[in-house]
């Protein structure tokens, strides 16, 4: 069980960083503090507002957030991990449901970074939608979290001292 957790923590974990990519890579890429901030700042606009009066910016620091502490509650076996999980999940999903509704892309395409190719307006003859399969694939992992993160109780017998 405790290989299990520890894989699940690093899916999180990487999942959390592939989701923040698009903040943390203008820091990572050796531009003066200034320039890398400016840069953050621009791709927290580029999102715009989500229902009006909620920048997506927030939504996707929440998620992100809510996913680290996730892999750290998990990591150190605490069951409140699942909530955290799936109210990162939560966020992430409004966010990518917003964006695919508002037209603004996928979340997955702004964290792949800019690609030398167009992308092809048909996906190859998938039958379903790839924001549902990605959605489906993180509720999965909750999954995995919800399973890895279930304490296991040692039952006692009537007169055993527990030591």
């Amino acid at each position: 069980m405790k290989l299990l957790r520890f894989i699940v923590v690093l899916a999180v974990i990487g999942y959390a960083g592939w989701l923040a990519w698009p903040f943390i890579s203008p820091f990572l890429e050796g531009a003066g503090p200034d320039v890398a901030a400016s840069r953050m700042g621009a791709e927290a606009q580029a999102g715009g507002d989500l229902f009006g009066f909620l920048p997506a910016w927030t939504l996707w620091v929440g998620a992100v957030g809510l996913y680290l502490i996730a892999a750290l509650l998990l990591g150190s076996g605490n069951p409140k991990a699942a909530v955290a999980y799936f109210l990162g999940f939560i966020a992430d999903a409004v966010l990518r449901l917003a964006l695919d509704q508002q037209g603004g892309g996928d979340v997955a395409a702004r964290s792949a970074g800019p690609t030398p190719m167009a992308a092809p307006d048909s996906m190859g003859g998938l039958p379903v939608d790839p924001v549902w399969l990605v959605l489906g694939a993180v509720f999965l992992l909750g999954v995995l979290v919800l399973v890895a993160s279930r304490r296991v109780r040692r039952r006692r017998e009537a007169g055993q001292l527990n030591f």
